[in-house]
C-alpha cells in the first residue's frame, strides 16, 4: 500500500463497524477497500473519497444517488450507507457497498493467450455489457466512464456475470453520454480482440461494429444501445 494516499493498513477498523481486509484499487474520486462487517463478518468494499474531489460531498451525493435511483439494474454494485472516518483528524466520507468477487476485465484480458479472445467469445462479452447498459440508458442515466478497468468479470462460461464500477457525472447532455457509453462498449470489444495489432484479420461481422474506432461511423450504425443489443442478437455468424 506505499502508493497509497489513505493507506489504510489490514486490521484498521473504520467507522467503529468495519475491518480492513486490504486495498482493492484507486481511482480519480478515491480508494476502495475490501472490507468485514464487525458483528456479522459479511464482506463488503468501501469507496473513500479524496477530499480534494469530494467537497461538500458532492461527488458522494451524486455517486450514491446514482447507485439507489438504479439500484434494479443488474449490473450495478449495489449501494449500502454513507459513513465517515477520521483520517489524519480530517473527517472523511465512505460508501459500503457489496464486495463482488472477481477480476478486472483489464486483467482478465491480460491473462489470456496472446492477450485477446477469440471473435465468439468477445461478441459474448460485448452482449453482457449491452444487455447491462441497456437497463441503465433505458432508465434515461448512463454510465459516464466505461473502460475495462471499471468492469469486474465475476463469472464466464455459456455467459459473462459482469459488474460495472465507477458511475461518472461528466459534463453535457445525456444523451450525449449516452453516445459516449456506446462507443465504451465497441472500445472494450476491440481491446478485447486484441486491438490494432490483430484487428485486420478479424471477421466482417467483427469490423461492421468496431468500424475502425471511428466514433461517427460507430454511432451512424447504432444510434441507441438498444440498437447494438438488436444488432448482435440477429447479425449472421
Amino acid at each position: 500500500m506505499c502508493d497509497s494516499y489513505f493507506n489504510l493498513k489490514p486490521g484498521r477498523i473504520i467507522a467503529n463497524k468495519y475491518e480492513v481486509i486490504s486495498l482493492l484499487g484507486s481511482g480519480w474520486e478515491g480508494e476502495v477497500y475490501k472490507i468485514i462487517e464487525l458483528g456479522t463478518d459479511i464482506e463488503r468494499a468501501a469507496k473513500i473519497f479524496y477530499p480534494e474531489r469530494n467537497r461538500n460531498d458532492k461527488a458522494v451525493k451524486y455517486y450514491a444517488k446514482q447507485l439507489h435511483n438504479l439500484r434494479n439494474c443488474s449490473m450495478l454494485i449495489r449501494y449500502f450507507t454513507k459513513e465517515t472516518f477520521l483520517h489524519k483528524r480530517t473527517p472523511t466520507t465512505i460508501l459500503i457497498s457489496e464486495y463482488v468477487d472477481g477480476i478486472l476485465l483489464s486483467d482478465f484480458i491480460s491473462n489470456l493467450p496472446l492477450k485477446k479472445m477469440p471473435p465468439f467469445e468477445a461478441l459474448h462479452l460485448l452482449y453482457s455489457l449491452t444487455c447491462g447498459l441497456e437497463q441503465i440508458h433505458s432508465m434515461k442515466e448512463y454510465h459516464g466512464d466505461l473502460h475495462s478497468a471499471n468492469v469486474i468479470v465475476n463469472h464466464y462460461g455459456l455467459k459473462y456475470e459482469l459488474k460495472l464500477m465507477d458511475l461518472y457525472s461528466q459534463d453535457g447532455s445525456k444523451k450525449e453520454n449516452q453516445k459516449d457509453d456506446i462507443i465504451g462498449l465497441v472500445q472494450i470489444f476491440y481491446e478485447a480482440l486484441g486491438g490494432r495489432k490483430f484487428y485486420s484479420k478479424q471477421p466482417d461481422a467483427v469490423k461492421y461494429i468496431c468500424c475502425g474506432l471511428k466514433s461517427s461511423l460507430i454511432l451512424g450504425k447504432f444510434k441507441s444501445v438498444s440498437q447494438l443489443r438488436s444488432h448482435i442478437e440477429n447479425m449472421s455468424w
